[in-house]
């Protein structure tokens, strides 16, 4: 592999990758079923309910978690053998935005904006910093928060607005500097954990929401003027 690229982190991330399902469910999810918005959030809070039951017997249990290590052990980072693992704070994460989907359709697309961005170009960081990345800034590369930036300004700027319904409720042409700064954003975001102490906190939990409130407040004053 290149770099400190293994396979198992290749298959981590392809892994991460498939939670951008949980966006899509957020948000087409009640369009495509005709539902409230809130029907799209107890299911998530439903699966990230199932998660944290995982978790505690996992931890707990050292029956299910010698089964739980055979099954996903390649693919666990060490420090997610003590404690949750990264596939939980993205639930916790997707509940998140789930429940700000909830205040109105404006806050619904920006939230599955924000949420799809994270997850995707936070495993493009990954596998670009372990395949290329040189320069370093604690565990991140700057490499791979480029790679994280462009990915987000490609999607946001060509993929998003041709999916169904999203310039409907956006509210219009996704200008080119809202493209820029929440691109800057996640990439920023995913490139600097916030630290409590000695703490550092799963970017996973915060960044899609940080986000999408930062990408609501740049959308509204682009709206004003």
């Amino acid at each position: 592999m290149l770099g400190d690229l293994t396979i198992e982190e290749v298959n981590r991330k392809l892994l991460h990758i498939v939670a951008v399902l949980l966006p899509v469910t957020i948000f087409y999810g009640p369009i495509l079923v005709e539902v409230p918005r809130s029907y799209a959030c107890y299911l998530i809070l439903l699966l990230l309910l199932t998660s944290l039951l995982v978790e505690y017997c996992r931890l707990n249990q050292s029956q299910f978690s010698n089964w739980f290590s055979q099954i996903f052990g390649s693919m666990m980072r060490s420090e997610e053998k003590r404690q949750l693992t990264g596939a939980t704070y993205i639930l916790f994460g997707s509940a998140i935005c789930s429940l700000i989907s909830l205040v109105s359709d404006m806050w619904a697309v920006t939230s599955f904006l924000c949420l799809s961005l994270f997850i995707l170009g936070d495993a493009v960081a990954a596998l670009v910093g372990k395949a290329v990345g040189r320069i370093k800034v604690g565990n991140k590369t700057l490499e791979g928060a480029v790679g994280c930036f462009l990915l987000c300004a490609f999607l946001s700027g060509i993929v998003f607005p041709q999916l169904p319904c999203f310039l409907d409720l956006w509210g219009g042409t996704i200008m080119i500097s809202e493209i820029v700064i929440i691109s800057v954003t996640v990439s920023i975001l995913e490139f600097f954990p916030i630290k409590l102490g000695r703490f550092v906190l799963n970017d996973n939990l915060y960044v899609p929401a940080v986000a999408t409130f930062i990408t609501i407040l740049v959308h509204s004053l682009q709206f004003v003027n």
